[in-house]
């Protein structure tokens, strides 16, 4: 499977999400997914929102969390970014 996916309103993102790292990084792969360290606790929806507010910057497109809102397994919907954009940024 694919890191990166082609998506109706633009593409998906997996990620494993790391957080309370020292810093906010893309960190390579892992497995399937986009390893992404952030600074940020697990608590409260903050690493969540680290994670959001990377893959926005990154990707340039409004970001959102499709599937594991609640699991270090996430999926990222980035609209208006086409998949390959996505993969350039991120790989």
């Amino acid at each position: 499977m694919n890191s990166v996916s082609d998506h109706p309103e633009g593409a998906t993102l997996r990620v494993h999400l790391v957080p309370g790292a020292s810093r906010t990084e893309i960190k390579g792969l892992h497995g399937d997914a986009i390893r992404v360290r952030v600074s940020a606790p697990p608590e409260d929806g903050k690493a969540n929102q680290a994670l959001i507010d990377l893959v926005e910057v990154t990707a340039g497109g409004r970001a959102s969390i499709l599937s594991g809102a609640s699991s270090r397994s996430k999926v990222v919907l980035i609209r208006g970014v086409g998949a390959g954009d996505v993969r350039r940024s991120f790989l």
